[in-house]
């Protein structure tokens, strides 16, 4: 059986909701389906906050059906494969999904599996990860309980959905363990596949400081392959011309894992992906470089700028303009500059807001300094872009 719609948005969070929204926006008569098999919606950036106790993990989860625009098709189904030739998506019901036009927007794929031992034991033995609704409360129970020794936050050696949340918890955890007396019997060690803490110098200079005021322990280039969860031991692996192969048991008392992550396998074995597996797009236009009627943006795409909510509001609309463009016979004129927004929790009531583009350029959208820590930005992390989702940004308004 084959169902035949106008434009195909694969997946159901914030890009392809967004988009939805937008172009019902521009013209409600289109035809649009949205492809995603979730009953759940989650307003992920909160989950650091629920891991620093300062945020209800229930409020950044609704249903589907909640968000999902008036006037789409949802397609409760997964996605198995593409097949841009014949314009056509085949689902897990072996139903055929033709469509006019494509707009790809899966999201990014956790691989816990990789980490060997991690799945045993998550959620217990004081091992937590902010990446799961499941357990981001109990990185909170793992920060109250602590009473010194080793804290552990990693970062994998692979691209990441918003680049700073592995060591915006590592802030939050060394400000709590000061104002409860443990941080002289705290070390704090961040283990992280990258080169550096941040992209941009000048955020980057401030977070040094944090990292200094926290006593915190920096070691790059190395990967987390191995969790010892009963006997609270993880095993890190260097590489690059520093620590190639060399392998590190290290003890701790908690720690913090940040997972691997990819594009969805679905998306890695399709016609669509480049050769590292993200959809293979225009990083100006967001048109597919080989297939010009499909489209992608958010986190499964090739565009090489930080994987954030923030980036997908200001790539949606660029997107909506060269989609309605195309359909209209017009060139494609919009263009994304590569903005992308991290806003970096460096302790409670703390917040530096990083803005910046495709060349690590400063974007910032306030007349002050955002590369200083400030109250307000905090304000705004926790009170004003939570509401922002749910009321403007999935109603494709903001």
């Amino acid at each position: 059986m084959s169902h035949t719609y106008q434009i195909v948005i694969v997946g159901g969070g914030n890009a392809g909701i967004s988009v939805a929204a937008k172009l019902l926006l521009k013209n409600k008569k289109l035809d649009i389906a949205v492809i995603d098999p979730a009953d759940k919606h989650y307003y992920q950036p909160a989950w650091t906050l629920v891991g620093g106790g300062v945020f209800d993990i229930k409020k950044t989860e609704r249903t589907e059906a909640e968000v999902m625009p008036k006037g789409v098709t949802w397609i409760k189904q997964k996605v198995v494969s593409f097949r841009p030739e014949q314009n056509n998506i085949v689902l897990d019901s072996n139903e055929t999904v033709n469509y006019q036009y494509l707009v790809v927007a899966p999201g990014i794929q956790l691989n816990w599996k990789e980490i060997k031992g991690l799945e045993d034991t998550l959620g217990k033995n004081n091992v937590c990860s902010n990446y799961s609704f499941k357990y981001a409360p109990y990185t909170f129970e793992c920060i109250k309980n602590f009473k010194g020794g080793n804290a552990l936050f990693t970062n994998p050696n692979t691209p990441v959905k918003c680049g700073g949340a592995p060591h915006k918890i590592m802030y939050l955890a060394a400000d709590y363990f000061r104002k409860h007396g443990v941080l002289d019997k705290a070390n704090i060690q961040y283990w992280s596949g990258g080169t550096r803490l941040f992209a941009v110098e000048d955020y980057e200079k401030t977070l040094l400081n944090v990292v200094r005021r926290g006593n915190i322990k920096l070691n790059f280039f190395y990967r987390l392959d191995e969790i010892d969860g009963p006997n609270k031991r993880a095993k890190f692996v260097g590489f690059g011309e520093k620590n190639k192969d060399q392998e590190q048991w290290v003890d701790f008392d908690m720690i913090h894992v940040t997972p691997p992550q990819s594009a969805p396998d679905f998306i890695k074995s399709s016609p669509l992906a480049n050769a590292v597996g993200w959809v293979d797009v225009n990083k100006d236009t967001l048109q597919h470089n080989r297939y010009n009627n499909i489209f992608s943006l958010g986190d499964a795409s090739s565009l090489p700028t930080s994987k954030t909510g923030a980036a997908i509001r200001k790539q949606a609309p660029v997107l909506v303009h060269n989609l309605l463009a195309l359909m209209d016979n017009k060139p494609l004129r919009a263009k994304y500059s590569g903005y992308t927004s991290c806003p970096l929790v460096t302790g409670y009531g703390k917040l530096v807001l990083a803005e910046f583009d495709y060349n690590n350029k400063r974007m910032e959208t306030f007349p002050i300094d955002q590369s200083k820590e400030r109250w307000s930005m905090y304000q705004l992390k926790t009170k004003v872009l939570p509401w922002l989702y749910w009321n403007k940004i999935l109603k494709g308004t903001a």
